[in-house]
This record gives C-alpha cells, structure tokens and sequence, in this order.
C-alpha cells in the first residue's frame, strides 16, 4: 500500500499582511498532481488544515477543490482536526465530506465511538487510529482543576492522551495496514517556533512512550518541522506545507510517501519537497552594505526579512530598503550589536540598573526617550516589586 502523510496546511494563513491562501493553493495542485502520478492508495491529513477556526470563505474553497480532485481520482482521505481547526465545524461537515471519499474527525474519540477509521483501498484495508488535536481543556474537568496543582494537571492530561492513543490502537487487526495520525507534540521534537507556543510545551508535550509501538507507521502534525522521531514504530512529522513565517525560512517542504504493508512496519518513509511558490529569505546587512546585498533581489520570487545592524536609529532607512524592493520586504529589524554587547558586560559586571535598562530600551527599541513621569513611575513599581521580593526572603 503507498500512502501520502501530509499537515499543517494552514490555509487561511497572512504573514504581515500577506495572504499565504494562493500560495498554498500552489502547493495543493501540486500535491494532488503528485498523488495521482504516484498512484497513492490514500491521503492522510494530520491536522491544522486551517488557519482560524472560522476560516475565510477562500481557505474553504481552497481546501474542497483538493478534496474534490482527490474524489475525481479515486483517491480516498483521511482527516484530523488541529489545534488551529474547529473540532466541532469538522464534525458537523463530516457527513458531507465522506460523499468526496473524506473521512474527518474533529473531537478525540475511543476506538468504538468512531476514533479508528476504516476504508478500503485497491490494496487491501487500511485502518487509521485517528487522534485530533486533544484540547487540555476537554480532557480535565472542573474538578480536576480546582484539586488539581500544575504538575498533577499535567501529568493527568498526559495520562489521559496515553490511554486514548493505546485504546485507539486495540482496533488494529493483522490483515490491514495499521496507521496511528495524530496532531500532538512529543518531547524532543524540534520545533520551527512558528507553531502556537501553548499547545507545544509543558502540558501538551507528550513522551514518546506514549505512542502505541504497534502501528505500522505514525503520522503525526502540529509541528512545522519535518523530522523522524526515534521512538519503536516509524514516527514522523510531515511539517508545514509551506514556509508559514521566518523562522521556517529557506526550509525544504513537502509531504511523506509512505509504502507499506500488513505484518511489517513501513519503509523508510521517502520526503518529496514541493518548492515553495513564494519562498521566505532572512538576509542580514550593515548600514554600509544593505544596497548592495539588496539591489539582486529585486525580482526576488518570495518575501524578505531584512536584518540590519546599526550603531544608533537610522530615521527613514525603512523607506530606503523598501525602495529597492517594494514587493518583497515584509519585515525589517534593526539591531544594535555594540548597544547588546555593552548591556551585555553590565549585567555580567553587576552594573544592572533597571531605569537606565527601561530608558534605554526606548531610545534603541522603540526610537524615542520616555517622559519623565514615565520613567517615574516606572522606578515607583520596581521599587515596590522589589521591596515584596526583599520581604519574602
């Protein structure tokens, strides 16, 4: 059986005032192109279709046309809600969706209430342990929250997302293929830092024990980076399908090609980049050579970060930089290397002052002096916060 491992679509999505929903079309067509030229059995889905849990009507269309292509080539899916999709909106289209051959869930549920999905392909059956993204609040009660410290929360929530995942995989049967999707995070997994930094740390970081060592393949969304986790089934997390912000810059994207079959875990997972339409760049320049660097990427295809290191605020360099590239700049951030140097060595030499640090974050930050009773009060609340701290030592 070949299967396609997909996520984090985010359609829907702006970067500084950008819609990223074109772009993601793009990589859509190209993904459906590709299915039906490999000759996939299904397509697998592992969450945050969506950007909001309200998305734009064009998101939507976005989103059906690929499911509507996928019906054209007889190729089935399977879907899960991220922590980014509306669990209720996927549960109440679901009805729809299955006449496109789309499976969705959108809440958690046990393996007979519908949490193991089942359909068959031209290659035998495939059944997918689907888990959705499971919200802390829908698995901890009132109770458990006011009983309850931080860890005790944690480590029920924890808890409560191991029991789900193994009794979804109790539905696995020897004659099929065995797949386990879900939209999680496990500790150790390297994030892009473009993901919701909430639902990614703490509470919502599983172990990597957790997850059922008897699936034939693990498919896994939420973080944007694609990578292997080591654990006993072959894990892995297909990432964004774009570059969703800066911090995935120059990032390869694309989707998982998985060949597998009853019996046996899948093979090594094969990763098939989809060049971005609008690839992001970072470039970083001094105020000497910001021109330079600059003038070759006028035609530049994507979108620009501008990292420019200053001595003090340069009034008017914005205008400049967008001047050379008006299409492509979407963000510039000025930094003051000699200005982080010397904070640097005063707090090393316990020279701390917290006024002269409040003052000057606004004359290097934000280009301008804060007002006297600013600053006054400023020194009014330090001196307060630090008097309760001085108390209760």
């Amino acid at each position: 059986m070949r299967l396609i491992h997909t996520s984090d679509w985010h359609l829907g999505r702006h970067l500084k005032g950008k819609d990223r929903t074109p772009e993601i079309e793009f990589t859509l067509n190209e993904l459906l192109r590709q299915a039906k030229e490999l000759e996939v059995d299904a397509v697998l889905i592992a969450g945050d279709i969506f950007e909001t849990p309200n998305p734009a009507s064009d998101a939507e269309r976005v989103a059906y046309q690929f499911f509507e292509g996928l019906r054209n080539a007889k190729i089935p899916a399977i879907a899960i809600a991220g922590n980014h999709d509306s669990a209720s909106r996927f549960d109440g289209i679901a009805n729809l969706l299955s006449l496109a051959g789309v499976q969705i869930l959108g809440k958690p549920r046990r393996v007979n209430q519908g949490g193991l999905i089942s359909i068959e392909t031209p290659n035998g059956k495939l059944r997918v342990a689907a888990m959705p993204f499971a919200s802390e609040r829908r698995l901890l009660t009132v109770e458990n929250l006011w009983t309850m410290d931080e860890l005790q929360q944690i480590n029920h929530y924890r808890e409560r997302v191991g029991y789900l995942l193994n009794n979804l995989a109790t539905g696995f049967q020897d004659d099929s293929v065995n797949i386990l999707m879900a939209h999680l995070t496990v500790d150790g997994a390297k994030l892009a830092n473009s993901e919701a930094p909430h639902h990614t740390k703490e509470t919502y970081a599983l172990a990597g024990q957790s997850l059922p060592a008897e699936a034939q393949y693990i498919a896994l969304g939420h973080i944007h980076k694609p990578q292997q986790i080591p654990v006993a089934a072959p894990t892995y997390y297909s990432g964004s399908l774009i570059q969703v912000d800066f911090g995935e810059a120059e990032e390869e994207k694309g989707f998982y090609l998985i060949d597998v079959e009853p019996g046996s875990p899948a093979k090594k997972p094969e990763f098939i980049s989809i060049p971005c339409q609008k690839p992001l760049q970072i470039l970083e320049c001094e105020l000497s050579d910001y021109e330079e660097k600059l003038e070759p990427l006028r035609d530049y295809s994507g979108y620009l970060k501008v990292i420019i290191n200053l001595q003090t605020p340069q009034i008017g360099l914005a205008d400049k930089i967008r001047k050379i590239c008006s299409d492509q700049v979407l963000q510039i951030e000025p930094r003051y290397p000699e200005a982080e140097s010397r904070r640097e060595k005063s707090v090393k030499q316990e020279e701390f002052d917290p006024v002269e640090e409040f003052k000057r974050y606004f004359q290097e930050e934000l280009n301008t002096t804060p007002a006297p009773a600013v600053v006054a009060k400023f020194k009014e609340l330090y001196q307060e916060i630090k008097e309760t701290q001085d108390a209760t030592t």
